[in-house]
């Protein structure tokens, strides 16, 4: 049975497509900016890059199965559809409901992010004051015309992107060497043993947040079976080394032992990047950095509206959703109604913090970005543990690429998982009674998806079968289609 063409995705996207549209939604610049930041300050200090290599060594492991799991099946359902294949169709929508949580809030999260920041580095670098939830809007439309563009475009954009937000923190990286060196320190036990180890692999895992959209390209890939596992190992090593090599540089310059005060005291402002910056590279090249952050936080609205589209794109197509979230436009394969359907509710929780009058920061970033990084860790943690029980239950004797390293992933994800559930106010960013309590959405969600579950089992027994059929039919399409008809 084959997919019908307006329901169909497109794409004839590369390992470099797929790298930049995961690294964007990883967005470098402001990870280094913000969460790097902050990890310095609550976290390890002048130990921070040995956080991001030991968060680097548990996304590989997890890789090793992801990547035989993606050989395996090609479907834009992503970890959803891994789950339903490794722990079945009730644990799938688990993982789904979770995954809607947490891209959808996280989306919400990025289109205030934007929007702030926006206005605020145009009014700094322009003398042009607007009010941030017109840079949000403005934000929001942009990214729904490229998405309904196809995503071959949006790749080709957060291509560019990506390349010019590296690119400053990389001449930022090579100044450092050249005027301070960089110190060896914070490699050392007694370094990177200090403060809040759990706090400093928290915000570093944080970092990789967005890694795990590989999958949900998979029908739009050229050659899905190689391009999806590659692209996977080269934005985890990619995202790892950078981060570890400009922490490194930043934590040199600040002083190994003295860089966790020094970020402290800069914690509150979040400029603690264009100190350095103004320091190493002077004035014209900060506010060069300033703008390009601008450009990195839409490219990372853009990248993480297209991975929330295609979870609501394939729950529609095997009917859990209304189907009509599934269709796509003829001409390049774009989801454009759950892509219309995302946005809108991500502008209209923005807009309602807009209406409301308070700190888009602390309250609509604050709130929604912390609980769409906690489900999207929690995701990714689901995922490993789906991915071992299907190679044991299917007896794959390749014990150390199916088993045993997938395994250690598996526990360093849930560790992280457990981390940011415990410290969730500190990975929001607000102490807020009433921020402390959203994590436990993810028990609603997980209660909501089981009670879907069995009113699909005992009243829609079509759809509750599609969920496995759905799963078979696209992964049995020829590998070099990527679902193009």
């Amino acid at each position: 049975m084959s997919t019908p063409p307006e329901t169909r995705l497109k794409g004839h996207l590369g390992v470099p497509g797929v790298v930049f549209l995961v690294l964007a939604a990883v967005a470098p610049l402001t990870g280094i900016i913000v969460i790097g930041g902050i990890g310095i300050a609550v976290g390890t200090g002048g130990g921070t890059p040995m956080m991001f290599l030991l968060a680097t060594a548990v996304f590989l492991l997890f890789a090793v199965g992801y990547a035989q799991m993606s050989k395996r099946l090609v479907n834009a359902g992503g970890f959803y559809a891994f789950v339903v294949r490794g722990l079945g169709r009730t644990a799938g929508l688990v993982a789904a409901f979770v995954a809607l949580v947490g891209y959808n809030c996280f989306v919400a999260g990025a289109v205030g992010t934007s929007g702030f920041f926006t206005s605020i580095v145009v009014a700094d670098v322009f003398g042009l004051d607007l009010p941030w939830w017109l840079w949000s809007l403005a934000s929001a439309a942009a990214a729904w015309l490229l998405t309904r563009s196809g995503i071959d475009v949006s790749a080709k954009v957060l291509g560019v992107a990506l390349v010019l937000e590296v690119a400053i923190l990389v001449v930022l990286d090579i100044a450092i060497l050249l005027t301070t060196g960089y110190s060896f320190e914070p490699f050392l036990p007694e370094v990177f043993l200090t403060g809040s180890v759990g706090l400093g692999l928290l915000f570093a895992a944080n970092a990789f947040v967005g890694f795990e959209a590989t999958g949900l390209f998979s029908e739009e890939a050229r050659d899905p079976r190689r391009t999806i596992p590659r692209a996977t190992y080269v934005a985890i090593l990619f995202i790892g080394v950078f981060a570890a090599v400009t922490t490194w540089a930043i934590v040199s310059a600040l002083g190994v032992r003295e860089a966790g005060g020094t970020a402290r005291e800069h914690l509150a402002a979040g400029d603690l990047v264009f100190t350095v910056s103004r320091q190493y590279l002077g004035g014209g090249l900060t506010d060069a950095m300033q703008l390009l952050l601008v450009v990195s936080l839409f490219a990372a609205l853009l990248a993480l509206h297209n991975s929330a589209t295609r979870y609501l794109y394939a729950l529609g197509r095997v009917g859990v959703l209304p189907r009509r979230l599934a269709h796509t436009r003829r001409a390049n394969g774009a989801p454009v109604v759950a892509s219309s359907a995302q946005l809108v509710f991500a502008t209209l929780v923005a807009m309602a913090y807009a209406v409301a009058g308070v700190d888009p920061i602390a309250n609509l970033v604050a709130a929604f970005t912390g609980i769409g990084t906690l489900g999207i860790v929690a995701l990714q943690a689901i995922a490993a543990t789906a991915i071992v029980v299907h190679f044991r239950r299917v007896r794959d004797p390749r014990l150390l690429s199916t088993l045993a390293l997938p395994l250690l992933g598996g526990l360093g994800l849930w560790t992280v998982t457990a981390l940011a559930f415990g410290n969730f106010p500190e990975l929001a960013g607000s102490d807020s009674p009433v921020i402390a309590l959203l994590p436990w959405l993810l028990p609603v969600a997980i209660a909501a998806a089981v009670a879907v579950a069995s009113w699909l089992r005992a009243s829609r027994p079509d759809v509750w079968r599609s969920l496995d059929q759905d799963l078979d039919r696209v992964s049995d399409q020829p590998a070099t289609t990527g679902g193009t008809p």
